[in-house]
């Protein structure tokens, strides 16, 4: 998309959207490897999560989400974050930090967006239930024809992209506060960027991930209510695409007029012919007269 990205030694920003998670940034914030820049998002946690932040991540940004939900806490990092390529990371120690270098280097290689999969070669789950792994595959094959695309794995947030790209996925500002809410501001923001990915025809490489299962905690992960979130996001996208195209299209400037009605010596010339016809036409009857006579 950019012809002026750092693919020698991109500046990494890993963004960690966090609710409650102390115990589990005990296990995860030591595994995470040198980066440019570490953006945790606390969505106003009652335990002491910000605080283990800090003292594990002292260089750290930390901020604090203005909405509720996973979808408002990863823009808002992504705003925040001042790095070339974001990396979007759970808290819950689902994600391997190992992995990190393998996306990095899918975005250094010509992607635009790094998409983890747990169905690619490589990946896997230790985590997915079996009613979650076959709503999953039903999704997939769901999504991939309406929005024409190849993934294998729709539903799973573990992804890294060129911070250029977010003017493209028109995500919601994330520090307008308000008590209604804001569609991409909960957990359909995984499946929405996935959507406006591909409305954005962005060239997508797929990095195989293995998820580890959660460390601390209980997830609230739900295979019925989330798959039916998961499709009325894709529904839903699929509308907005086609209302923006449309609304693109109304938006467009008028077509300029042909450079040569607004050219003098076009219109002299025009002016000429139209004499010279006239002229013709005066000359015929008095041939036809002559004639006559």
């Amino acid at each position: 998309m950019s012809h002026t990205r750092n693919t020698i030694n991109p500046r990494v920003t890993i963004v960690i959207p966090v609710l409650n998670e102390a115990r589990n940034l005990e296990l995860v914030i030591p595994e995470l490897p040198p980066v440019h820049e570490i953006v945790v998002v606390d969505g106003n946690s009652t335990d002491d999560t910000v605080q283990t932040a800090r003292r594990l991540a002292p260089e750290a940004t930390i901020v604090t989400q203005a909405r509720k939900g996973k979808g408002n806490a990863l823009v808002t990092g992504f705003e925040a974050a001042t790095g070339d390529i974001i990396v979007m990371f759970d808290a819950d120690y689902s994600a391997d930090p190992a992995e990190i270098a393998a996306f990095v280097e899918a975005l250094k290689n010509g992607a635009d967006f790094a998409k983890g999969s747990r169905n690619a070669p490589g990946g896997g789950s230790e985590d997915i239930t079996i009613i979650r792994g076959l709503g999953n595959r039903g999704l997939n094959v769901l999504s991939n024809m309406l929005i024409r695309s190849k993934y294998t794995d729709l539903c799973y947030g573990y992804n890294a992209f060129w911070a250029d790209i977010l003017p493209a996925l028109h995500l919601p500002a994330a520090t307008t506060a308000t008590n209604e809410p804001v569609w991409g501001d909960g957990f359909e923001i995984e499946t929405l960027l996935t959507c406006r990915v591909a409305a954005a025809d962005l060239k997508v490489t797929e990095v195989p991930s293995v998820e580890r299962q959660r460390a601390h905690g209980v997830s609230n992960l739900n295979a019925v209510s989330d798959g039916l979130r998961v499709l009325r996001t894709i529904v839903v996208e699929k509308a907005n695409e086609k209302a923006r195209a449309s609304q693109a299209r109304e938006e467009l400037p008028a077509a300029p007029a042909p450079a040569f009605e607004s050219s003098p010596r076009h219109a002299d010339e025009a002016e000429r012919r139209r004499r010279l016809r006239g002229t013709v036409r005066r000359v015929r009857p008095a041939r036809e007269h002559s004639s006559a006579r």
